[in-house]
């Protein structure tokens, strides 16, 4: 016999986007606060009544709060031609055309497009020092919508297109960094927030080390995005047996590597000094790639035979994952921005259950931490 279905729900995202609280919401609702936040933590039973009180003083549809975790029926599409599917569990773009549902395969360079980003404005006169002209495309107050983040997982896209989605109005910019040069970004105001995945050795910890490293002092609040595996990505079936840094010492084996201030670079750094080798000894740890996409690409293509990256980009390009730990990637954000309307909104969406499926369908993203507050410095 089939197991009774779990009622999910999404109640504190849709309530914390509409600006209410527990007790408002409870006091709009007439019921207690207690219920509402039961509900949200999913250890009260909701009651067809109370369920649709919730919806009424919410003003949003009843199956838009609650659904069933199995009721989504599945949709029958035509698979674009000439499309490669890796495996059952392959990430897929779905619309449709005319009357038919279409399906195309989110794998490789489908996965990770390069675009060419909308202008917000037109530089009016040649930079001068540190300040340049602008002739704004947009009027100032769509502008002022934006919200910038620096960080190399891809898994930022995700989220920024997610969240514009949630937020009509919201602009989210992403731009591509590693950690260490994302947290110089955030410790120049250049951006709202930087993505990081830094382990510490002295201290076992995650992130925060570097970030009191690079601004000391200065108030900083860290919000996981989620929990990925880093390991080594290499041709499917792993043909050369790669499974630990000693592997990378044979004469058989190269490897792509990333720049200085990468994670995955100091994570390669880590284990090739743990198993008593140098870099001199690992062919190929000069060839440097700028991004998780562009050093899955060298295996891809076999000119390289290992690289240092995440479970996600592997499964995307149909690549061998050999895992060697869980690292938190998380957001550094300065606290004076956590009172920026565009930047609230866009850490209120981490709640919503689209954007964590978005984070775990990629593959290797463990979302039981998405959206907490997992430390701060300065404060």
């Amino acid at each position: 016999m089939k197991e009774r279905s779990e009622i999910r729900n999404q109640l504190k995202a849709i309530r914390t986007r509409v600006g209410l609280s527990q007790q408002e919401l409870a006091d709009a609702a007439g019921v207690a606060r207690q219920t509402i936040s039961g509900v949200e933590a999913g250890t009260y039973a909701v009651s067809v009544a109370v369920g649709l009180r919730i919806s009424k003083a919410l003003g949003c549809p009843v199956e838009e709060l609650f659904w069933l975790d199995d009721d989504v029926p599945l949709i029958h599409a035509n698979a674009v031609s000439g499309s490669v599917w890796n495996a059952s569990g392959t990430r897929a773009a779905v619309y449709q055309v005319g009357s038919q549902w279409i399906a195309h395969p989110l794998s490789g360079a489908s996965a990770f497009r390069t675009e060419m980003i909308p202008a917000d404005g037109i530089v009016d006169e040649a930079p001068f020092g540190a300040s340049v002209a602008v002739r704004p495309l947009d009027d100032a107050r769509s502008l002022s919508q934006g919200v910038a983040i620096a960080g190399c997982t891809p898994a930022l896209s995700l989220w920024a297109r997610s969240a514009q989605r949630w937020y009509p109005g919201l602009r989210v910019h992403w731009f591509h960094a590693n950690s260490m040069d994302a947290l110089g970004m955030l410790s120049r105001g250049e951006v709202h927030a930087a993505g990081l995945h830094l382990y510490d050795k002295v201290s076992r910890s995650y992130n925060l080390p570097f970030v009191r490293q690079t601004l000391p002092g200065r108030p900083v609040v860290l919000v996981n995005l989620g929990t990925w595996e880093e390991g080594f990505v290499t041709a499917p079936g792993n043909p050369k047996r790669i499974t630990c840094a000693s592997d990378l010492t044979r004469g058989d084996v190269a490897i792509a590597n990333r720049e200085l201030g990468a994670g995955s670079r100091l994570l390669l750094d880590d284990l090739v000094a743990d198993c008593g080798a140098s870099a001199g000894d690992v062919q190929g740890y000069d060839r440097v790639e700028r991004s998780h996409f562009n050093a899955a690409l060298a295996v891809q293509s076999g000119t390289a035979d290992a690289c240092v990256g995440i479970a996600s980009v592997a499964a995307a390009h149909g690549l061998h994952f050999e895992p060697l730990r869980q690292v938190r990637y998380d957001l550094a954000i300065l606290k004076d921005s956590l009172t920026h309307e565009p930047v609230r909104q866009l850490i209120s969406t981490l709640d919503h259950r689209w954007i964590r499926t978005q984070l775990e369908v990629a593959g290797g993203y463990d979302t039981s931490r998405t959206g907490e507050e997992v430390g701060s410095s300065g404060l």
